[in-house]
């Protein structure tokens, strides 16, 4: 991974996390262990195994219960189902932790409601893990798009993850393409082109979703979303449209890797600055009332 090249001035943010399935393995453990802005200090799951697995590599503690967790770091990221991280993390903004929460905020909009005014009564921060918004490509698409007079749009969000593999975990395939990749593909239309007002769903969100969203400014755009097609990798695609040249973002040559140490950054200078990010619980409150409007259209 690219660190940043700034020495980074102050003490490590100690960061406790919830959760130990593959996710919380893949990104948050090695990705906050690997400081030097953070340090993982304590691992808790419903399964102590799974917390001792993905605690050992990186000497963390494994925690008893939350409160154990708790009580062993001054932020906690979450890396569980939209249910369990809206039911515990009003209890860590109640503590004081600052957040580091995953997308969707809640499994429907008055959970992340509670999580977002927890956050807001605590003072806390929070960052959302929102993946590509810690992409240079992604930054310099959203500041070229802010320049244009986009007329309309058409995007999509495209994976296998649903068909197999330790991915397919049970609150996904539940609620399908619309609860998971929703949030991802809706911030950048909406950040890209303006305030989205409306939206109309057609389809099957466990297989394939059509979203037609209008804008404050006028402009349409449409969504694909599916985590049920056999493509070789995720597709993400945004194409702008109007009296300019068309403008495309597409995440094909893309390396992931090189925005964690961007977003592990940004998470601890919040926490250390006690300065709020435009990615914060307020974010993904509003990206919570787009899916429950597409869920209703």
């Amino acid at each position: 991974m690219n660190q940043p090249t700034a020495p980074w001035p102050h003490p490590p943010v100690r960061v406790g996390l919830v959760g130990a399935g593959p996710w919380a393995r893949a990104m948050h453990a090695r990705v906050l262990a690997a400081g030097p802005e953070t340090q993982l200090t304590a691992v808790w799951a419903r399964r102590p195994q799974a917390a001792e697995e993905t605690a050992a590599p990186y000497g963390a503690h494994v925690a008893a219960d939350f409160a154990d967790l708790l009580d062993r770091c001054e932020a906690v990221a979450f890396a569980v189902p939209p249910a369990v991280q809206a039911e515990l993390a009003p209890r860590a903004a109640r503590k004081g932790r600052a957040l580091l929460l995953e997308k969707p905020l809640g499994p429907d909009l008055p959970a992340a409601r509670r999580v977002a005014d927890a956050v807001a009564d605590a003072g806390v921060v929070s960052q959302l893990v929102l993946t590509k918004r810690y992409q240079a490509a992604t930054r310099d698409f959203l500041t070229a798009a802010r320049g244009l007079d986009v007329v309309g749009a058409r995007s999509c969000y495209l994976h296998g993850a649903f068909l197999g593999g330790e991915f397919a975990t049970g609150w996904r395939l539940e609620h399908g393409a619309l609860l998971d990749l929703g949030p991802h593909l809706l911030d950048l239309l909406d950040a890209a082109i303006g305030p989205v007002t409306a939206i109309r769903r057609t389809g099957d969100p466990r297989r394939w979703t059509e979203l037609t969203c209008e804008h404050a400014n006028g402009a349409v755009s449409q969504a694909s979303l599916s985590g049920s097609v056999d493509v070789p990798r995720a597709l993400t695609r945004v194409e702008l449209f109007g009296r300019d040249a068309p403008l495309v973002y597409d995440t094909a040559g893309i390396d992931h890797e090189e925005g964690w140490p961007l977003l592990r950054r940004e998470f601890a200078t919040a926490v250390r600055t006690h300065t709020p990010t435009d990615l914060d619980a307020r974010r993904g409150l509003h990206l919570q009332t787009l899916l429950d409007m597409a869920a209703r259209g």
